[in-house]
């Protein structure tokens, strides 16, 4: 099967679910109004709170919300076939995904740019938000450490990634301090800095190739894995501290135009060239037993694939960061709901450039060869793979697992399949790995950001001053735990240990979202429409249970893993289960007593 017709119709089922369903929630569930005035002009403090333009929160929403999720969850799906993770994106972005995000953003703008913990203790009831926040703090850590390993992975021996991807800060540091601290944030200081900012981040990817030839350059910028985490723990840090307007805002604005520039030529690509799809629809995997994720395709594909359909992550962002610069109630419908239907879209593509490598080839680039040799006849004997190492300047792709390398593969052969482009696969694959990288640390650290804020409010039930998030000596320490916290899970792991952890994680908290949500609409007396809520809640729910208690019943790790990472994370799932259950007893008895009850709509309604 060719490529192009799933493009074709994933463009326009995104585009009826942008025109008419984002449409009836702004309209009929929420009635959005542009005259409400939002916490980023009643609380402007110049930290945190900070009215910004449409397109520079659109772009920083998206950046923080793309992770790796898109791209990596795809990938590894793709050994049950294009198929299974095809719909589950598609259909699930336009229904639960995007549903979250929109919920979530407009619900905590309604409410002072709260947290979703602050917003579960206020809506639910206080135990609901403790142990949400406990819930929160447990997960945002491990989805972070899910996050930072496969940038670890991508940019590890990189000096040409390392070092574009380091150029970054300082240009995105100079655009904030342009546009912030000298124009108020004027929309000609915005139209400026962004011609120098895409200019100077355009003039690194391309100078970027020379680090390598250059002993010195290439010796700052040539990291192993260790000191890459090192340094991403570094740059969290000081993310996660300074000012938002002064690095986060505008790097996470500047990476969004090379996220959404490359997928937009990808897309392109994807048409002209119309790649063929080796893998086929479904395959036998789909009963269990695959190399890469060991479970059956439910619950296992649902967990896998997550940003692109549905993620808890992104409560985070919509109740975090976002919420605190949205200038206009109206433009939650492009920032919230807009901007997870380009996230699945990246996705679909992902899904598209893995599918169009052999199933042979992809096995080799992303299992052991211990286990490659294993597999069914027919699926290890690579067919292309030495021509595409060849091609792409590599001594090796044999055994690069984590799902970078071979979506890095995929996408190079696209674009070297344009016309008079087809000799520089090379450059497409170092970019692919680059972009990559670039993609996934826009989301550490507004992760980072967002952690230490419920670390915050967390500590501040102990000492008030820590509640303040304004209070410098609170950042640095909070900041520094989270830190920590996700560096060590990204040193001691692997993508069979960490992934599982990350998708259940990420799934579990959408699922406490929409629980959220669906409490929020019943005290909004809008139960006529809590099925766009309850829905994607209880597909969700139940798909995540089972896949935890699949994980901790049949140990689905690798007999790598060491008894203190499966003893740690197998702790981890069944604290973040039991905080998710507490949550979900707690809003159902909200709803009971509510609908016993005299009915008033919510004053944030």
């Amino acid at each position: 099967m060719s490529a192009l017709p799933i493009m074709i119709l994933t463009l326009s089922i995104f585009a009826l679910g942008y025109r008419y369903y984002s449409a009836f929630l702004a309209a009929k569930v929420f009635a959005l109004d542009a005259a409400r005035k939002t916490p980023a002009h009643t609380l402007r403090d110049e930290q945190n709170y900070y009215p910004m333009s449409k397109w520079v929160l659109f772009g920083h929403h998206f950046a923080a919300i793309s992770g790796a999720g898109p791209l990596i969850g795809p990938v590894l799906a793709a050994q049950f076939g294009f198929l299974p993770g095809l719909i589950w994106i598609v259909v699930g972005v336009v229904l639960g995904g995007a549903v979250q995000d929109f919920v979530i953003l407009v619900a905590s703008t309604r409410r002072e740019g709260k947290s979703l913990a602050e917003i579960a203790g206020e809506e639910i009831s206080k135990p609901a938000g403790l142990v949400c926040a406990v819930a929160i703090l447990f997960i945002v850590i491990v989805a972070l450490a899910g996050l930072g390993f496969v940038v670890v992975n991508a940019l590890a021996e990189s000096s040409w990634g390392t070092s574009t991807i380091a150029a970054s800060i300082p240009i995105a540091m100079a655009m904030g301090v342009y546009i912030f601290a000298k124009h108020q944030g004027s929309h000609e200081a915005v139209r400026i800095a962004s011609i120098f900012g895409v200019t100077a981040l355009i003039a690194a990817v391309v100078f970027g190739k020379f680090v390598p030839e250059l002993p010195f350059l290439n010796h700052i910028f040539l990291l192993n894995k260790q000191s890459i985490i090192i340094a991403m723990a570094i740059y969290g840090f000081f993310a996660s501290v300074l000012p938002v307007w002064l690095l986060l805002a505008p790097r996470d604005y500047l990476s969004s135009y090379m996220k959404l520039g490359t997928i937009f030529f990808l897309i392109v690509g994807i048409c002209i060239v119309n790649p063929k799809l080796y893998f086929p629809a479904v395959t036998h995997f789909v009963n269990g037993g695959g190399p890469i994720v060991p479970g059956k395709v439910w619950p296992f594909c649902f967990i896998t694939i997550m940003c692109g359909a549905i993620s808890g992550f992104h409560a985070l962002v919509s109740s975090g960061t976002t919420p605190k610069m949205i200038s206009n109630e109206c433009h939650a419908r492009p920032i919230g709901y807009g901007c997870m239907l380009l996230e699945a879209l990246v996705g679909v593509v992902c899904l598209i450039a893995v599918s169009a490598l052999h199933p042979a080839d992809y096995y080799a680039i992303n299992v052991s060869p211990a286990v490659y040799q294993g597999l069914a006849a027919g699926l290890n004997h690579p067919v292309n793979l030495e021509t595409l190492t060849r091609q792409v300047g590599e001594q090796t792709l044999i055994g690069r697992t984590g799902g970078a390398v071979s979506l890095a593969v995929g996408m190079a052969q696209i674009f070297s399949a344009f016309p008079g482009l087809s000799g520089f696969m090379k450059y497409w694959y170092h970019f692919a790995i680059m972009f990559e990288a670039l993609f996934i640390l826009t989301t550490i650290d507004a992760g980072t950001r967002i952690a230490r804020f419920i670390l915050q409010e967390f500590l501040g039930r102990i000492y008030k001053p820590f509640g303040k998030p304004d209070w410098l000596p609170g950042n640095i320490l909070a900041s520094a735990v989270v830190v920590f916290a996700w560096g060590y899970l990204i040193w001691n792991a692997s993508i069979n240990t960490i992934w599982p952890m990350f998708g259940i994680a990420n799934q579990l908290l959408a699922a406490i979202a929409l629980a959220i949500g669906t409490t929020i609409l019943a005290k909004m007396n809008k139960w006529k429409y809590l099925w766009v809520t309850i829905l994607p809640m209880v597909f969700v729910t139940v798909t995540t249970l089972t896949a935890a208690t699949q994980m901790v019943l049949y140990h689905y790790w690798p007999k790598s893993a060491t008894p203190f990472i499966v003893n740690l994370n197998t702790g981890l799932i069944v604290v973040m289960v039991g905080c998710a259950l507490f949550i979900f007893a707690s809003a159902f008895r909200k709803m009971c007593t509510l609908k016993g009850g005299v009915i008033r709509p919510s004053k944030n309604a």
